[in-house]
């Protein structure tokens, strides 16, 4: 259902150039990406943010590019992906930097593993393990355990083959359960 109401906002959007009928695509789309990309900054919202609003920015000047091969939101993802990687490569990041307060967390994490908390702080946690990956690790493994899209999507999204989506999950799962239970989280 929610298919056929994006292709027809998408048409209203694309004919029209209705601002009215992007803003309900944006409502309709806009916790997916911002989620997406709070996973991928690591859980900077600010920056996740700053992201999410490029992302729609583009999404408005090429809508006439979409072709419906996927769904709507499998092509905003693959859009977001493209801003953030276009971001770290501005920052003059690495796939694996850690910055300023994260870097002693994770030091003092290593350290001295302690009970896992609750909420705010699993959450945290959560994201501070998700920075330890690459950034293809890090992207397949939110947008499969988080945003629930398949390999095929993923593969889309991230302009790679299926089988090399299928690596990146396997050793990103794998590093990701490797860092939690180290680090007091058993299971």
């Amino acid at each position: 259902m929610q298919r056929l109401s994006d292709i027809a906002l998408i048409a209203q959007v694309v004919t029209l150039g209705s601002e009215r009928a992007f803003e309900q695509l944006v409502r309709a789309h806009q916790e997916a990406v911002r989620r997406f990309l709070r996973r991928l900054t690591a859980g900077d919202e600010m920056r996740a943010d700053d992201l999410s609003q490029e992302t729609f920015i583009r999404a408005w000047q090429h809508l006439s590019d979409f072709r419906q091969l996927s769904g709507f939101e499998t092509w905003l993802l693959r859009i977001a992906y493209r801003v953030f990687l276009d971001d770290e490569r501005s920052l003059a990041r690495t796939p694996l930097s850690l910055e300023g307060e994260n870097l002693a967390l994770l030091e003092n994490r290593a350290a001295a593993p302690q009970q896992p908390r609750e909420g705010v702080g699993l959450r945290h946690d959560l994201d501070l393990a998700l920075s330890t990956l690459s950034e293809a690790e890090r992207a397949c493994v939110v947008l499969q355990c988080v945003e629930g899209q398949s390999i095929r999507e993923i593969a889309i999204i991230m302009a790679m083959p299926e089988n090399t989506v299928k690596s990146h999950l396997l050793r990103g799962k794998k590093n990701l359960a490797n860092y939690l239970r180290n680090n007091g989280y058993n299971g």
